[in-house]
């Protein structure tokens, strides 16, 4: 989890939301947001501390991996324990790659049954680059042996942007954008309504 926090810190995680965010939200807004497979919950305290309006609830199905402060619930990605339309956004890191394409449609279908404004996704852009990143750094930054092992694999079952576009589609989305963010190696996906009236440029 520190390792996380700490790509998401200095390669790009938190530079990658903040452009996501700033195409759909005002800072004065408020607005809520669940974040799915939230984990420590950084990405989250980064959006409650740009947008000061938002609030953010994080979601996890291990309770131990959720953070120590804020709103948490511990409940199944897959079957989300609130009603139709409950939050303004849904949103998700690092977690779509976790799982095959016809999860991931079933996972995107319920993040749109409880999101009344936009789905949005930050996930790991499939590329040589990011693949070999962690282990040709393992010995400068001294990354969890987890992590080195794990990277690699999540790289390789990462996306490139049509590919989670079509897999926003396949989901019944609405308007669905994707784009690559370089050197980060992120890809950022939003999804609203074609007739909705979510803030911001359509265009990522």
């Amino acid at each position: 989890m520190r390792d996380l926090t700490r790509i998401n810190r200095r390669w790009g995680g938190y530079s990658t939301l903040r452009r996501l965010m700033a195409e759909v939200a005002a800072p004065e807004e408020t607005f809520s947001l669940l974040d799915v497979g939230a984990a420590s919950g950084d990405m989250g305290e980064k959006i409650q501390r740009w947008y000061p309006g938002a609030r953010v609830i994080s979601l996890d199905r291990i309770p131990s991996h959720l953070p120590a402060r804020g709103a948490r619930v511990a409940g199944d990605a897959f079957l989300l324990p609130f009603g139709a339309k409950s939050f303004d956004f849904v949103f998700c890191s690092l977690f779509l790659h976790h799982f095959p394409d016809e999860a991931i449609v079933q996972l995107l279908r319920e993040f749109w049954r409880v999101a009344r404004r936009s789905v949005l996704a930050i996930d790991l852009a499939r590329h040589p680059v990011a693949y070999y990143f962690l282990p040709w750094t393992r010995w400068i930054f001294r990354w969890n042996w987890v992590t080195v092992h794990d990277g690699p694999i999540s790289v390789e079952a990462a996306f490139r942007p049509a590919e989670l576009e079509e897999l926003a589609r396949r989901a019944g989305l609405g308007e669905a954008r994707a784009r690559g963010y370089y050197p980060a190696f992120r890809i950022a996906l939003w999804a609203r309504p074609e007739q909705g009236s979510g803030a911001g440029n359509p265009e990522l």
